[in-house]
């Protein structure tokens, strides 16, 4: 019952791929949907640890037209991580970490060029949302020209205890903001270093903003107030690049 390439639908089918170990991306389901194999897949949701999405009908018949029985699940061909597992191997190789976190960067393809950017420069790991995010899929693989095959993904549930946790095994977080009033220049990255992209629109939530060790923003001189933020987020991973090869740190 697969429809293309990255998303399968109907109870059973998504059942099937969940047990057989497909890494699911995303998954919606319809609300107040009952019966038994509901609950059966409600139950292997949960063995998984994987949230659902819960939407109208409305939205489901917007990914397919065919008998989708309340739920649809977009398949990923890049496995996800646990950054509280990833980061003491980091640590244990005797590298300095080197992360990226994008709080609810919706378009595939900034997403995409930024994997690209972030795989070339060495970041360790891609910090991003259960929910909210781009969906990694065929188009974020193109965009990214293969690179999210060769960088780490981890999927956290609440990007703000996730800042926590870094703060706390030793990583300085830095928030990219326009908000901000000291520039990448004047930032130490030559450290353990998170570095946070926000939303295109709303930039970085509140949450993870305000738990930040450092506000940080690129000079802009022109006209226009603000820059694309695959853009903007590949001049920030140079400067920290820039700085870490002077400290022989890269």
């Amino acid at each position: 019952m697969k429809e293309k390439d990255d998303f399968i639908f109907g109870l059973r089918p998504v059942m099937e791929a969940l047990e057989a170990g497909k890494t699911i991306d995303k998954i919606f389901l319809q609300n107040a949907l009952q019966g038994q194999i509901y609950a059966e897949l409600k139950a292997t949701l949960a063995k998984h640890k994987i949230r659902a999405n819960y939407v109208p009908i409305e939205k489901l018949n917007r990914f397919t037209r065919k008998n989708h029985q309340g739920v649809v699940a977009f398949i990923s061909d890049v496995p996800f991580y646990n950054i509280e597992n990833l980061l003491p191997q980091i640590f244990e190789e005797g590298r300095t970490p080197f992360l990226l976190m994008l709080d609810r960067l919706t378009d595939v393809r900034n997403f995409g060029a930024i994997c690209r950017t972030a795989e070339c420069v060495g970041i360790d790991a891609i910090i991003i949302p259960e929910k909210g995010g781009a969906p990694i899929n065929s188009d974020a693989i193109k965009t990214s020209a293969g690179a999210l095959y060769n960088i780490k993904i981890c999927k956290e549930k609440n990007l703000a205890h996730t800042v926590d946790f870094l703060q706390q095994s030793g990583v300085k977080v830095f928030a990219a903001t326009e908000k901000a009033e000291n520039l990448i220049y004047a930032a130490d990255f030559s450290g353990p270093t998170l570095i946070v992209m926000g939303n295109e629109e709303t930039g970085i939530s509140k949450e993870v903003l305000h738990h930040a060790d450092e506000k940080i923003k690129l000079p802009i001189k022109g006209k226009t107030q603000s820059l694309n933020v695959s853009v903007a987020c590949g001049a920030i991973l140079y400067e920290a690049v820039r700085q870490k090869l002077a400290v022989s740190q890269f």
